[in-house]
């Protein structure tokens, strides 16, 4: 079995090498040369182009994306559209917007080129040892390709969700739910860290991560995190968003599901950004206009 992997990142870099582990011949492709130097140290052939990536796959070819959702995606596609034949298919395994993933699945249909859709978590080390893999598409194209998913995902981590765009979804809401248990766990951490006991909060998530009710994936980064720097005193409380959540959200709204731990746990993300903190200005100014309420002044 042969593909072409287009985006050798800290995901794509790790899923070439538990492909090639599995039997998969890899061929890798980079905008980056530093990326494809490091990953041919590995083991893993790569090439100058696009081009010359889609000429060296046998026919009907099978590419692999893992580069950024948006446009990014939308480029890559168009650059392949033409250089490729009926029967080719394309895996998206990044982080796309599921309606996004329908429309270019309808477009590249009307010219025979198959899309699948590959929702793609674990983080870095379930890419590398065993990723969690939720995938839509046709159903006859997806079964054609199935054993790449099955290979290289960790026991009981792939399935087949259903038609286009499935899998994203899927995947988007599995993103909004890690949204909200963060949040919570941070929260939590948040009043130990307040409190009048000497905490050693990498010993509460160590306890916390066996046999608790909340022990897993996410309470064992705490503890790594912790690990590394006991009161985090090397980083900022600033969070980024890489959309899933604001895409779930939207969607919830369009279906009128509630989804209030989520959407509070985004908008958690929004403020941990925000250094002008107009908001809160403006609810000082008022308590200050009717109540004589103390305002601090710069």
């Amino acid at each position: 079995m042969k593909l072409g992997l287009i985006g050798l990142g800290r995901m794509g870099s790790n899923l070439a090498l538990n492909m090639k582990d599995k039997g998969i011949e890899v061929i890798g492709y980079n905008r980056s040369v530093e990326a494809m130097r490091a990953i041919e140290e590995e083991g893993i052939k790569t090439v100058e182009s696009v081009e010359e990536l889609v000429k060296m796959l046998p026919r009907p070819r099978l590419l692999w994306l893992m580069i950024p959702a948006g446009k990014a995606t939308d480029d890559m596609i168009t650059t392949l559209t033409p250089l490729l034949n009926v029967g080719d298919i394309v895996i998206d395994g990044g982080n796309s917007n599921f309606n996004d993933t329908i429309r270019r699945h309808d477009t590249l249909l009307k010219q025979g080129i198959h899309l699948v859709d590959c929702g793609t978590s674990g983080g870095i080390n379930g890419a590398r040892n065993g990723a969690c893999l939720m995938v839509g598409g046709d159903e006859e194209v997806v079964k054609a390709i199935e054993k790449v998913f099955e290979l290289i995902a960790v026991e009981n981590g792939y399935g087949y969700m259903g038609a286009s765009g499935s899998g994203h979804f899927v995947k988007m809401v599995h993103n909004g739910i890690e949204y909200g248990m963060m949040q919570a766990i941070g929260e939590g951490f948040d009043l130990l860290n307040a409190s009048a006991f000497n905490l050693n909060f990498q010993k509460v998530a160590r306890v916390w991560a066996n046999g608790s009710i909340i022990e897993g994936l996410l309470i064992n980064n705490v503890h790594d995190a912790f690990a590394k720097d006991k009161k985090l005193d090397l980083i900022e409380g600033r969070v980024d968003d890489s959309g899933e959540g604001q895409w779930m959200i939207e969607t919830a709204l369009k279906h009128k599901v509630a989804v209030p731990v989520i959407a509070q746990s985004l908008f958690a993300r929004y403020k941990s950004k925000d250094d002008l903190k107009f908001a809160e200005k403006v609810v000082a100014a008022m308590r200050n206009e009717f109540g004589g309420h103390k305002v601090y002044k710069k």
